[in-house]
């Protein structure tokens, strides 16, 4: 069993990075072996539009054909039995390289057939884990549930069984002092800090573990 874990955050030891490892301690805990990627530390863009994955007899069909740092990656997301992917939120979607990440991850696996039609050759656990500055009720006043929702709609249309972790409200700053954020109540983001994200690092530890079950799929 193989469990993957995919950082589009920036930050290596901060919010999303933190869920997503005790995403993967979850999965160890039912003896998976585990990985985490940071995208950051990667030299890649997003779609070229060169449909080399879609060439009829093509060989590359189904397959991304560009050679970047994603390559490698990509071979490893076929090997896995569990993807899970976490991005901070920036105005309302992932980060850009979380963005082109999934480009590339999901086009090659989607037929242009009608309806369109998953080519990946089997069903594998993918999960969502994002983290924001906003809180619930702003999340969907500001419509980021209907796009994040598409994000997990294809996932599971490509992949199987998907499911999404939000973490809201997050703790941005070690000092709020030294950084221009009369916006919030520093008071209360550290309040939050201490009483929720210790549920929500559970909340990743759970579906860290449910994914690495035998029966899972």
């Amino acid at each position: 069993m193989k469990v993957m874990a995919i950082n589009g955050s920036p930050r290596k030891k901060w919010n999303t990075a933190t869920l997503l490892e005790k995403a993967l301690e979850g999965a160890s805990s039912q003896g998976a072996e585990t990985e985490l990627i940071h995208l950051y530390d990667l030299d890649y863009k997003g779609c070229i539009s060169c449909f080399a994955c879609k060439t009829i007899g093509g060989k590359s069909y189904g397959r991304c054909v560009v050679k970047d740092d994603l390559a490698p990656v990509f071979k490893k997301v076929e090997e896995a039995d569990a993807v899970i992917l976490g991005s901070p939120i920036y105005f309302g979607t992932v980060t850009g390289e979380m963005k082109s990440f999934m480009e590339r991850l999901m086009f090659p696996f989607t037929a242009y057939t009608d309806p369109y039609q998953a080519i990946f050759p089997r069903k594998i656990h993918t999960g969502l884990i994002y983290t924001m500055n906003v809180t619930e009720e702003d999340m969907k006043e500001r419509g980021y549930t209907l796009h994040l929702g598409i994000q997990e709609m294809v996932l599971q249309m490509i992949f199987g069984a998907s499911e999404s972790l939000y973490c809201y409200d997050t703790y941005q700053f070690e000092d709020y002092a030294k950084v221009v954020s009369s916006r919030f109540d520093p008071v209360k983001k550290a309040e939050r800090r201490r009483e929720v994200f210790p549920e929500d690092c559970m909340k990743a530890f759970e579906m860290g573990a449910r994914f690495a079950k035998k029966d899972a799929r």
